[in-house]
């Protein structure tokens, strides 16, 4: 029997109250979030790190307009909602939500996370948001392979190959 992914998808008041439920039962909440435009390898494997640190995952996915000012006017080459699918449909992942704003400090502030995970791209000490999650008592958690996987990358590559004859 197949499952559709669509459950995992929600807005961030409804996360809220499942993880406050969860939270009571002793469970711990780690964040991840990024834009997942052309979902490949690197993106798998930062999610599956961060699935591996705490109980629940949650995933915040940009909307297509903080993509847009973040990686340029190209991009996302995917709308927001199919991007949450994409990460939706992961084992490892708990949560989706689609997030508005260029960085995740109110997803932190409202969600308060035991781990806020990024990609090997980052130390700890370059982490954005490092003094939001410490405020509250949370911890930074780099997971994942080193960065050598980018869409940028993989975008490159098939415009070079879609040019030869």
């Amino acid at each position: 029997m197949k499952v559709s992914t669509s459950h995992k998808i929600q807005t961030l008041a409804e996360i809220e109250v499942d993880v406050a439920r969860l939270r009571q039962q002793g469970k711990t909440l780690a964040l991840a979030n990024g834009c997942f435009d052309l979902m490949h390898v690197g993106h798998v494997r930062y999610l599956e790190g961060a699935g591996q640190v705490g109980d629940i995952l949650v995933v915040a996915v940009n909307s297509d307009d903080s993509v847009r000012e973040l990686k340029g006017p190209d991009r996302p080459l995917m709308p927001e909602g199919e991007r949450a699918e994409l990460v939706a449909a992961l084992a490892c992942v708990d949560y989706v939500l689609v997030f508005r704003e260029l960085n995740v400090e109110n997803l932190l502030w409202r969600l308060r996370p035991d781990f806020h995970c990024k990609g090997t791209d980052y130390t700890e000490e370059t982490v954005p948001e490092r003094a939001v999650v410490q405020s509250y008592g949370g911890k930074v958690a780099i997971v994942g392979d080193p960065k050598d996987h980018s869409t940028r990358d993989l975008i490159s590559k098939v415009k070079h190959r879609s040019s030869l004859p």
